[in-house]
């Protein structure tokens, strides 16, 4: 079980209630939905940056690369400074540099302008995973942190399903500046609602360890000798070179596989989207009720592996494969509260934003090599082998979350 340094217990006389959890739940997933919008704005506007500065794919794809680099540094330091000084602040400070980030891709007339941009929203999406997680712990009571969890996920999956929608449309009725200029206005907005929430996501007050209690006189960095930890790393490394190809070059492979629009081929990522927050729903009460979250992912990944490898034949109309590519999304979304239970579960005491941080850090690795596997992919002109080894990878992640379960009941059972 994962306790914070004040071990998630609300003060005596402010006890946690359905309309507490349900505000802190909502206001940290409307600031997760900004992160994972801002994940693809780029990506978004491709078919556009292409032309206007005559980038190969590859190039393409190292600019989130870049963006998933810097996110992934970013985060697992983050996590210690969420520990050390509070997640609120450093959530703060997140949404304003996704703002500036985008600001600062709209004024791009270089390759090298875009670079920068994509770093400063490296920059600022890296503290979300440990100040999101490290705040639900904290202000959400412990029968609800599943459905926090849920929530958490599908508010971000429902921003990855509308940036390619908000973007393509501004970028074609309008131009791919305004829309980032667009896409600007709402991290600020975000932002100012959480600052009128303030109180609600207040970090509970710094306890220093007391040597001889459950993770007290424990090493900052002794989590980092865990198995289950960088088991977790590993899940989320592999998982995520997956869905950087699903992200990034998904509806272009579609139209070369299937013959069919890009209009289409965004509707069936959307349709992805969309379907994995219902997963995503479907997978907090799962998780809820399960005490083995490590099987519910393992179930789950099996299916959605099978589907991405279905798709890959083509052996389906166009509209089947929309279809298709919303059975991956709702089996993969179902284990998303299973995921986060299972980090929960393999983290030491006092140390939610290292892990977390540590962990999620994984994530925008394999985002950041994902775009540069699959972009070369498409570079040779093979959509089938996309979809091939999306199912791969994703089959590949159901050893590591067996493992992390092994792992995590051994060392109950040592403690016991």
């Amino acid at each position: 079980m994962i306790t914070t340094n004040s071990a998630r217990q609300l003060p005596p006389q402010s006890p946690p209630t359905l309309r507490s959890d349900a505000r802190v739940i909502a206001l940290v997933g409307l600031a997760h939905g900004i992160s994972h919008f801002y994940h693809l704005i780029l990506a978004a506007l491709f078919v556009w940056l292409k032309p206007a500065f005559g980038l190969s794919y590859a190039e393409l794809g190292l600019l989130m690369t870049v963006f998933f680099i810097i996110s992934g540094v970013g985060q697992a330091l983050a996590g210690f400074v969420v520990d050390r000084f509070g997640a609120r602040a450093v959530l703060f400070s997140g949404i304003f540099l996704l703002g500036v980030s985008a600001l600062a891709l709209s004024t791009a007339h270089s390759y090298a302008a875009l670079m920068l941009g994509a770093m400063l929203a490296g920059m600022g999406n890296s503290v979300f995973h440990p100040a999101d997680y490290t705040i639900l712990n904290q202000r959400v009571s412990a029968a609800r942190v599943a459905y926090g969890f849920s929530v958490h996920g599908i508010s971000g999956n429902i921003g990855w399903a509308l940036a390619p929608l908000f973007m393509t449309y501004v970028a074609t009725q309008y131009d791919w500046r305004i829309a980032l200029q667009c896409a600007a206005v709402l991290p600020f907005g975000v932002l100012l609602i959480l600052f009128l929430n303030r109180h609600a996501i207040r970090p509970e007050p710094l306890k220093k360890a007391v040597p001889g209690q459950a993770g007290g006189g424990e090493g900052t960095l002794d989590f980092l000798r865990l198995p289950a930890v960088w088991m977790c790393f590993a899940f989320f490394f592999i998982t995520a070179i997956a869905l950087g190809g699903i992200q990034s070059f998904a509806s272009v492979a579609l139209v070369k596989l299937y013959g069919m629009s890009l209009a289409l081929a965004t509707s069936a990522y959307t349709a992805y989207m969309l379907a994995s927050a219902v997963g995503m729903l479907a997978g907090g009460v799962v998780g809820a009720r399960s005490k083995q979250p490590d099987r519910n992912v393992a179930i789950a990944f099996s299916a959605a592996a099978l589907l991405a490898v279905l798709l890959a034949m083509a052996v389906v109309p166009a509209w089947g494969a929309v279809v298709l590519m919303g059975a991956i999304g709702l089996t993969s979304g179902v284990a998303g509260p299973s995921r986060d239970l299972m980090i929960r579960a393999a983290a030491p005491k006092n140390a939610t934003g290292r892990v977390y941080g540590v962990v999620y850090s994984g994530l925008d690795s394999g985002l950041a090599v994902g775009p540069l596997f699959f972009g070369a992919l498409m570079d040779g002109d093979h959509p089938a082998l996309l979809f091939v080894f999306i199912g791969v990878f994703q089959a590949l992640a159901i050893a590591t979350a067996v493992g992390v379960g092994g792992k995590t009941r051994a060392a109950a059972l040592q403690k016991a």
